[in-house]
């Protein structure tokens, strides 16, 4: 079964924090958009939500650290 296609939607966000968030996804050799993808289900998951399951071909570097064996410190 194909992945289902992803949902645009557009973000405004204040320059510095933009910023940040680019430096970030950098260092941590992912997209923008991957990073803020990965921010969002790693709240989820820390508020206690259901995650969905991350779609098609995401590196386990994109998941949020319980969902690989890659654990970070």
């Amino acid at each position: 079964m194909a992945p289902k296609p992803k949902k645009g939607f557009l973000l405004r966000v204040p320059p510095e924090l933009l910023e940040e968030l680019r430096a970030w996804s950098a260092e941590e050799m992912r997209s923008l958009n991957g990073q803020i993808e990965w921010l969002l289900r790693d709240a989820l998951r820390r508020r206690g939500r259901r995650v969905p399951p991350v779609q098609g071909n995401t590196a386990p570097s994109e998941q949020p650290e319980d969902q690989h064996d890659d654990a970070r410190t």
